[in-house]
C-alpha cells in the first residue's frame, strides 16, 4: 500500500477569505436615529449586511461617508483594538468609535485562526508608544522600540511589514496619510504580495494611487449607501485628473 503523503504546512486555497460577511446581529438592538446609524453606508450594512471578497477591498468616499466608522466596526467584530494593533493590544486614549462593531456579527470561514492586525494613521503615535512599553520577549533590542525614532511614514511601513504577514484579516485606515508618492507605490506592492499570500485586506482610503491596484475591489460610500465601482468611475480619480491638468481652474476661485 502506498504511504500517505504528508500534507505539509497548511496553505489556504486560492480565494479563501477569513471573513465572508458581516451583518446585523439578530440579538442586537439598534437606535436607527443615532448619528452613526443614519450614515447611508452604515444603514445599508445594518439593512443588508456586507459581503467581503477575498483579496484587497478599498472603502472610498468623502469625509463623513462612514469609511472610518465601518472599518472600526470591522476591527471590533474581529476582536481587534479599534485604535489599532492586534487582538491583544490593550492601549486606549479616548473612545471615539461608534457602537456599530458591537451590533454586528461576522460570518467566518471555518478553519485555523487567521492572523489579524489593524493600522490607522491617526492613532499610530499612541500605538507606537504602547508597543514601546511592552516587555521584550527576547534578548536584544525589540524592533518596536525604534518606531518613534523613524519618520511617521517609515515607522508605519516598518510596522506593516512585520505585522501583516501571510493568511489573515488585515485592516488599514488611510494608510497613505504619512506616505510619499514613492512610499505609497511601495505600499501598493505590499498589498499585492499580501493578496498572493492569501491575506484578506480592507483599506479605507482617499488615494487614487492605492485604489489603482489591479484586481482590487472598490466599494464607494456616499448618499447612495454603498456600491461596487471601477477605478475609472471614482470621483477622486476624475478630480485629480482635472486638477493636475489645469490647477488654475481650482486655485483661481479659491485664492481670488
Amino acid at each position: 500500500m502506498p504511504r500517505a503523503r504528508s500534507a505539509g504546512p497548511h496553505r489556504p486555497e486560492p480565494g479563501t477569505r477569513p471573513i465572508r460577511r458581516v451583518e446585523l446581529d439578530p440579538a442586537a438592538e439598534v437606535d436607527r436615529r443615532a448619528w452613526w446609524a443614519r450614515i447611508p453606508a452604515v444603514a445599508a450594512v445594518l439593512e443588508r449586511g456586507l459581503d467581503l471578497p477575498a483579496g484587497v477591498t478599498f472603502l472610498v468616499g468623502e469625509n463623513g461617508s462612514g469609511k472610518s466608522t465601518l472599518i472600526e466596526a470591522l476591527a471590533v467584530v474581529h476582536g481587534l483594538n479599534p485604535e489599532g494593533g492586534s487582538r491583544n493590544a490593550m492601549h486606549s486614549t479616548r473612545v471615539t468609535e461608534s457602537p456599530l462593531g458591537g451590533k454586528l456579527r461576522a460570518i467566518r470561514t471555518p478553519g485555523r485562526r487567521p492572523n489579524a492586525y489593524f493600522l490607522r494613521a491617526e492613532t499610530t503615535h499612541g500605538l507606537y508608544t504602547y508597543l514601546e512599553s511592552l516587555p521584550t520577549p527576547f534578548q536584544g533590542p525589540h524592533p518596536d522600540t525604534r518606531l518613534h525614532d523613524q519618520s511617521h511614514g517609515e515607522g508605519f511601513l516598518d510596522l506593516l511589514r512585520r505585522k501583516f504577514q501571510g493568511y489573515g484579516f488585515y485592516l488599514m485606515d488611510e494608510p497613505e496619510a504619512p506616505l510619499s508618492f514613492a512610499s505609497t507605490l511601495g505600499l501598493l506592492a505590499q498589498l499585492a504580495e499580501l493578496r498572493t499570500a492569501g491575506a484578506q485586506v480592507v483599506v479605507a482610503t482617499h488615494s487614487p494611487l492605492l485604489t489603482a491596484l489591479p484586481g482590487g475591489t472598490i466599494l464607494e460610500l456616499g448618499p447612495h449607501g454603498l456600491r461596487r465601482v471601477e477605478w475609472g468611475q471614482l470621483d477622486i480619480v476624475a478630480n485629480w485628473r482635472r486638477f493636475l491638468a489645469a490647477p488654475e481652474t481650482y486655485l483661481g476661485p479659491l485664492l481670488g
